[in-house]
């Protein structure tokens, strides 16, 4: 108001030690994935906890929501749909052509196109944040495509597996409904009438997900560890394929849709980074361990990808004021 003092800016802070851990998410995951070719022993006795350990992590998703997440959907609805019709539009398609193209064994693609048929990844909120994108937007997008997905990945992914491998698209929506669905939900009712607890324990969130994550992604390499020989390199391929389209997909959408600089770059992350550890633990329940094996290693590479790009568009401006990380509590 006119007369008034104005106020001084906060002081900048750095990243807390539990942000800095977070951070290297992708340097833990190889070094777990290297432990679990080693011994795995350990990992492999972790298996019969992947699928709780997963409905746990969007648990920690769904603690972070609140009504205001939801509002936001209604009253920017066309960016937020854009991303969606991407995200659901690119992926699963690029999965099926690269895993095509590679003439991967049908386990694989079954993993690949699973990958590229889930919702967008959990750890795109901060990704896109330091790379100078709309948080609030990439906050839309995440909430709307997990939604969505509960729908969407079992269909998208009976649509372009190969007719003679049997998919149990109704055991999908079962397990994506449960792993999914009643979790966020159960974490968005915590949030609503428990926030203050919530807000005491908000920030050791993230750090608590990225730990389960990591012992899904090492569970799943200790159980494939026989066929990384082989299947090793070409599934890296694959992925690191899939993953750019993805990214290119998302940012060239978003032009051709003249959308601002600042939505592109959302666009190209929340497309390109998926909720890969949903589509590990989908494929090793319903298809067997090889299947889970691209969910896995996507997990590794899309953070890592995302965060060079991030780093590298932190130093180019947008032309838009830089967005505010409050609402950015996700978990990699």
């Amino acid at each position: 108001m006119a007369g008034r003092a104005r106020a001084r800016p906060a002081p900048t802070r750095g990243p807390s030690f539990l942000q800095i851990l977070t951070r290297l998410f992708p340097l833990w995951a190889i070094l777990v994935s290297a432990a679990a070719i080693g011994a795995p022993g350990p990992f492999l006795a972790l298996s019969p906890a992947i699928t709780p350990l997963l409905a746990f992590v969007m648990f920690t998703m769904g603690v972070t929501l609140t009504a205001a997440d939801f509002r936001r959907i209604a009253v920017r609805p066309a960016p937020v749909l854009a991303g969606i019709g991407l995200h659901y539009t690119v992926m699963p398609l690029a999965a099926w052509l690269v895993s095509w193209l590679l003439d991967m064994p049908p386990a694989l693609r079954v993993g690949m196109i699973l990958v590229g048929s889930v919702s967008s990844g959990t750890a795109s909120n901060v990704m896109i944040y330091l790379a100078r994108g709309d948080v609030a937007l990439s906050v839309s997008i995440s909430t709307l495509s997990t939604l969505v997905g509960i729908v969407a990945t079992p269909f998208l992914t009976r649509l372009y597996v190969s007719t003679d491998v049997a998919v149990n698209v109704w055991g999908l929506l079962r397990s994506i409904v449960e792993l999914v669905a009643l979790p966020v939900i159960g974490g968005v009712a915590v949030n609503a009438f428990a926030g203050r607890l919530v807000r005491r324990v908000e920030p050791a969130l993230p750090l608590v997900a990225m730990v389960a994550i990591m012992a899904i992604i090492g569970s799943i390499v200790a159980a494939t560890r026989p066929a990384l020989g082989f299947a090793g390199p070409v599934i890296l391929l694959a992925v690191v394929l899939h993953n750019g389209i993805g990214l290119l997909g998302g940012y060239w959408g978003g032009r051709l849709l003249r959308l601002d600089e600042s939505t592109c770059r959302t666009l190209a992350i929340e497309v390109g980074m998926q909720n890969s550890g949903l589509a590990a633990t989908l494929g090793r329940l319903y298809f067997g361990p090889l299947a889970a094996l691209p969910g896995a290693i996507f997990s590794v590479w899309h953070n890592i990808s995302g965060s060079a790009l991030s780093a590298w568009w932190a130093g180019r401006p947008t032309g838009a004021t830089t967005p505010s990380l409050a609402a950015v509590t996700r978990a990699p």
